[in-house]
């Protein structure tokens, strides 16, 4: 090539245009794909041969049970392991969620090697996870009820501080007179721990579920009014003057302009608030109410039927993350005219 009368020599990739990406490789992603569709047989397969091997430890119907339970697994994870070649959403699924559920089904092998072989974990405070299935299973029903009775404890405390919170937060965040009265006691009662208060709610409260709720509100209050304080008080000035200018009032102002510019700010409050109900729940169940996981687990200690307390610890972790899952998907509907810009 001749560039100002001098031989200029050009790249063969230059001179063939731009680089196209080169296809995937099908062995490459067919081995990915098997790979995905056997992590997790693979794993029950070591864990029920790890358990299999040590049965004789345990109880006969712990025993029993527990292999039905990882056999049960394992037919299901062969079914969709054959099912995934033909079916393009489970295999996407499957292709981000059988390294985690691998690693958790080679956790169980892992604590029944420590518990049942290596004793590393005294007993009966750290039982095999055969004997926590049976508890499981054997106590259902009063799983059920306590789960039940948590989630409306939980509901209606939460339910009642984030309103309670909302009102505070746009009332202060919004108003220089109420943010100069309000702002004072929001510092002086807020920072207290909810489950400080539970001796003097017991007194002050006609009954033991009036209180918890109190609590929980309480708990979620605080945090749910900063952050809303903050979002309302941050409220870029040009939204309210272009607002104005169109001749908005002040409700247009606070629900169409500030409430709006203000949810990422009060979403964060209410994943706060979400945490602190959680804790102040198991706390206040555990002090005065009849019913409830909190209840359950400080009940079954009494007992040292430790078995049943990490049971009750399995329906924690799936119940309080369920919730917290659906509290992400209200924030993604909500806040879905912020996709691409903020990264949560």
């Amino acid at each position: 090539m001749l560039q100002n009368g001098q031989q200029v020599n050009v790249p063969p990739s230059a001179a063939k245009g731009p680089v196209q990406k080169s296809a995937p490789n099908p062995a490459l992603v067919s081995k990915a794909r098997l790979q995905a569709a056997l992590a997790v047989p693979l794993a029950t397969a070591v864990t029920l041969g790890v358990h299999l091997g040590l049965r004789n430890n345990e109880l006969p119907n712990e025993a029993h049970l527990y292999t039905q339970f990882l056999a049960g697994i394992l037919a299901v994870a062969l079914v969709a392991a054959g099912i995934q070649f033909i079916w393009p959403g489970l295999r996407r699924w499957m292709r981000n969620m059988c390294p985690i559920f691998a690693a958790a089904i080679l956790t169980l092998a892992l604590w029944e090697l420590i518990t049942g072989v290596l004793r590393w974990m005294p007993l009966p405070y750290f039982p095999a996870p055969a004997a926590v299935l049976q508890s499981l299973v054997s106590d259902r029903a009063l799983l059920f009820d306590s789960t039940w009775h948590s989630l409306l404890l939980l509901l209606s405390g939460y339910v009642l501080g984030v309103v309670f919170a909302l009102i505070t937060g746009v009332c202060i965040g919004w108003s220089t007179r109420m943010r100069y009265w309000g702002m004072p006691l929001l510092k002086v009662v807020g920072p207290i721990p909810a489950t400080a208060w539970i001796p003097l709610a017991m007194v002050v409260s006609p009954s033991t579920m009036f209180s918890a709720v109190g609590l929980i509100a309480l708990a979620v209050w605080f945090p749910v009014s900063m952050l809303t304080i903050s979002g309302i008080a941050n409220t870029r000035a040009s939204y309210l003057d272009v607002a104005r200018t169109l001749g908005a009032g002040r409700m247009y102002l606070i629900f169409r302009v500030a409430i709006p510019a203000a949810m990422p700010s009060i979403f964060v409050g209410l994943f706060m608030g979400l945490g602190t109900s959680f804790l102040t729940l198991v706390v206040a169940e555990t002090v005065g109410v009849k019913s409830g996981l909190g209840w359950y687990v400080s009940w079954a200690q009494g007992w040292a039927e430790y078995g049943k307390v990490f049971a009750a610890l399995i329906i924690m972790a799936a119940f309080f993350s369920t919730i917290m899952t659906l509290l992400f998907k209200v924030r993604d509907r909500v806040l879905g005219w912020q996709k691409g810009m903020i990264k949560w």
